[in-house]
C-alpha cells in the first residue's frame, strides 16, 4: 500500500508535465544573466505580485536571509513573529549572515496585531539598538498554515511607513492565501519592500524560490549576497521551467489541498484523543493535539509510519499534517483510518 506522506508540502515530487518542461528548458549562464528560462521566470514572478524585478535563489531560507542583509546593518534589530520560520527554521542565519537581532513577538495563531508591531518598534534615542525590518509570514506555518489579514497588514503597513520602517514579507506560501481568499497575489505584495515566494511547497517545483522587490538596487545588492553565500547558479533554467509550470500550473489547485486539509481536520475531531478545531485550518496545514494516549509523540509517530502515514510531531502533544498535490481525498480518508484505530 503506498505511503502517505504528511509530513510537509516540500515532499511533494515534480508530475509528468513538469518533468517534461525541464527537460525542453532552454539554459544559459544564469551568473552572466543569460539564462532565457531564469529570466522568464523572475520577469514571471515580478509581473503576477506586481513589482519590477525578481530573483531566483535556491531556498526560501535563501530568500528570506537575502531580503534582511540588504535592507539592514549590523547591530540593528528586525520584529518578527515568535514562531516565525526566520526564528524557528533558519538556523539563526540573521544573526551569523547579517549581525541582526531579532525581535520576537508572540501573535495569536502566528499572527501579530498592528499595537504589538508598533509596541516592538525601538525609539529612536541614544540608547536602543534600532528597528530596522519589519517581517509577516504569510501563510503562517507554526500558526497552522493561519492566512494574515489583508486588513491587519495594511494597519501594520500603516505603522511602519509612520515609523519609516521597511517591511518583507516571507510569502513561502503566499499562494495558498491567494488560492483561499481569491485576492490576486499583488494586493498582498504591495504593502511590502520586498517578498519571498517559494516554489517548491504547494507549487510542487523540486527546488527554488524567488525573491521579488519593486527597487532596483536591492535587486543588485541581493544578486550580489546570493554569490556570498553560495547561491549562484549556472544553467538554472532546467530549475526554473518547473517554477514557470508550477506557477501556470498548479496554483489553482491548491484549494484541493485547503479542501483535503480541512477534510482531515474533521476527521480528527472525531476521536476522543484529539483536540483540534477545524475552523483553524485555513489552508493546508492541520495542527492537533494528542493527550491521554499510552504512545509518547515519537512512538506514535513511528507507529502511524508502520501503518503507511507520514507526520511529524512538534513538541509537547502537537502534531502538524500537511496536505499536498500528491496526497488525494481517497489517501486523506485512509489517513482517518489510521488516525482512528491507533488513537481511538
Amino acid at each position: 500500500m503506498p505511503i502517505i506522506d504528511l509530513r510537509s508540502d516540500t515532499v511533494t515530487k515534480p508530475t509528468d508535465g513538469m518533468r517534461e518542461a525541464m527537460a525542453r528548458a532552454e539554459v544559459g549562464d544564469d551568473v552572466y544573466g543569460e539564462d532565457p528560462t531564469v529570466n522568464r521566470l523572475q520577469e514571471m514572478a515580478a509581473g503576477l505580485l506586481g513589482k519590477k524585478a525578481a530573483l531566483f535563489v535556491p531556498s526560501g531560507t535563501m530568500a528570506n536571509q537575502l531580503a534582511i542583509r540588504i535592507q539592514t546593518q549590523p547591530g540593528q534589530e528586525v520584529i518578527v513573529e515568535s514562531k516565525a520560520h526566520i526564528v524557528r527554521y533558519e538556523q539563526g542565519a540573521a544573526g551569523a549572515l547579517a549581525g541582526v537581532q531579532l525581535h520576537w513577538v508572540t501573535g495569536t495563531r502566528g499572527i501579530m496585531a498592528p499595537e504589538q508591531v508598533e509596541a516592538a518598534i525601538r525609539p529612536q534615542d541614544p540608547y536602543s539598538i534600532q528597528t530596522a525590518l519589519i517581517c509577516l509570514e504569510n501563510t503562517h506555518n507554526s500558526g497552522g498554515g493561519t492566512i494574515y489579514p489583508l486588513a491587519t497588514i495594511e494597519r501594520i503597513r500603516a505603522v511602519a511607513s509612520a515609523r519609516r520602517v521597511p517591511m518583507h514579507l516571507d510569502g513561502a506560501r503566499l499562494f495558498n492565501a491567494v488560492a483561499a481568499t481569491t485576492l490576486p497575489p499583488a494586493s498582498y505584495a504591495q504593502h511590502f519592500e520586498t517578498v519571498s515566494v517559494c516554489l517548491s511547497k504547494g507549487l510542487g517545483a523540486p527546488a527554488g524560490s524567488l525573491l521579488v522587490t519593486n527597487d532596483l538596487t536591492l535587486i543588485e545588492k541581493a544578486r550580489r549576497f546570493r554569490r556570498m553565500y553560495g547561491g549562484a547558479m549556472r544553467q538554472a533554467g532546467i530549475l526554473a521551467a518547473a517554477g514557470i509550470y508550477a506557477l501556470e500550473h498548479h496554483v489553482g489547485r491548491l484549494q484541493e489541498d485547503h479542501d483535503n486539509a480541512k477534510r482531515l481536520a474533521r476527521k480528527l475531531q472525531q476521536i476522543p484523543a484529539v483536540t483540534i478545531n477545524p475552523q483553524h485550518v485555513d489552508t493546508n496545514i492541520v495542527i492537533f493535539d494528542v493527550t491521554g494516549h499510552r504512545l509518547t509523540p515519537p512512538a506514535l509517530v513511528d507507529a502511524l509510519k508502520q501503518d503507511g502515514v507520514l507526520i511529524n510531531a512538534i513538541g509537547g502533544g502537537s502534531f502538524r499534517a500537511v496536505t499536498h498535490l500528491d496526497v488525494s481525498a481517497a489517501a486523506i480518508d485512509r489517513a482517518g483510518e489510521v488516525f482512528a484505530r491507533l488513537l481511538g
